[in-house]
């Protein structure tokens, strides 16, 4: 074999070894750039996912504060409502001066008057009277039930009808009344109670029971009233 065909062959192995190289480099070149590229897409959509549960994080920690006040609002309402409809208003809805001015059921007396009829209604005045040292103040619906002779409760308690009224302020000796109404029988299909003998009564704001006894109060058609309480003894006293 002659040197110039050495010679040429050498150079074509030196060229394939150049060609094989220069392949590698390239390709190597490529599986970085991909590497780069999906990190680069990684690190995009890493970003754009912190981006995106920021605002919900944010949104729901504002969420969570103000359910969080809400609900302490709602519940310091209502418990505040609740609180001061059942501690500072009295069962009369109204309120006297102050607590120690309330009338107490240990300085009263009860009595009920005489029946007065009319237009199919039978009232009856369920008079308080201060029998105390002091002026001390009413106002409201009392709370009433009528008993029979051996202290059992005959029907339902007395229904408050009519407005609230207004605080009644008792002189030492000086009287307040509420007004029990009932109706003639047959003008309604109900039949009549069993009459009652005694009145049960809870003065506005008390939870002393008071009794007075009656000539007999017989309540016709379940109708079985109380009116708020108004100065003097009733309509005629």
């Amino acid at each position: 074999m002659s040197s110039a065909t050495l010679v040429a062959r050498r150079a074509r192995r030196a060229a394939a070894v150049s060609l094989v190289a220069v392949a590698a480099l390239s390709l190597s070149a490529c599986g970085n750039d991909k590497d780069d590229n999906g990190a680069a897409a990684n690190g995009s959509s890493s970003a754009a996912s912190a981006g995106a549960s920021g605002p919900d994080e944010a949104s729901g920690s504002h969420s969570g504060t103000g359910s969080g006040s809400e609900s302490a609002g709602t519940s310091a309402g209502g418990g505040g409502g609740h609180g001061k409809g059942t501690a500072a208003a009295p069962a009369s809805n109204l309120s006297p001066r102050s607590a120690s001015d309330r009338c107490a059921a240990a300085d009263m007396s009860l009595r009920v008057g005489d029946a007065d009829a009319g237009a199919g209604n039978i009232h009856y005045p369920l008079v308080f009277t201060n029998t105390g040292k002091k002026t001390c103040s009413l106002g409201g619906y009392p709370g009433v039930s009528l008993l029979a002779g051996d202290g059992q409760q005959v029907g339902s308690p007395a229904k408050r009808e009519g407005g609230k009224g207004s605080v009644v302020r008792l002189a030492p000796g000086k009287s307040a009344y509420a007004a029990l109404r009932t109706i003639n029988d047959g003008l309604k299909d109900a039949p009549c109670w069993k009459t009652g003998k005694i009145v049960k009564a809870y003065a506005p704001g008390s939870k002393d029971a008071m009794t007075a006894r009656t000539s007999g109060l017989r309540v016709c058609g379940d109708t079985f009233t109380v009116g708020a309480l108004q100065p003097g003894t009733g309509p005629q006293g």
